[in-house]
């Protein structure tokens, strides 16, 4: 059973304790949308070079951090921006993906401050 009390007997009780996972706050929701976009902006799997995927990868654990935690540590994000910009910096990046890199770097700088 999920979500819910059971009690049993004649003098039985139930008490429920529920809770709803928060979700990111407002700016780590914005940048989960950006680095969702960005991921699906990557050429596919098969045509990655070794810089595409090592992006997808550091992609991958900022937004598992964010749907876990409801926001991604300061080195995470730090992580993150350092792959980003180093892979806007190579000659991997696809034209198609790179307004939504920019949004990436755009929110982790803002999360960075």
């Amino acid at each position: 059973m999920s979500g819910g009390s059971v009690a049993t007997g004649s003098h039985g009780t139930a008490t429920s304790y529920n809770t709803t996972g928060a979700g990111p706050d407002p700016r780590h929701a914005e940048l989960l949308e950006a680095i969702r976009q960005l991921r699906e902006d990557l050429p596919a799997t098969a045509d990655r070079s070794d810089e595409d995927a090592a992006l997808d990868r550091e992609l991958a654990d900022a937004e598992a951090e964010i749907v876990g935690a409801g926001s991604a540590s300061p080195g995470r994000l730090t992580r993150l921006l350092g792959g980003v910009r180093g892979w806007l910096g190579s000659q991997a990046a696809a034209v198609g993906a790179v307004a939504s890199a920019t949004a990436v770097v755009q929110g982790v700088a803002q999360l960075l401050g």
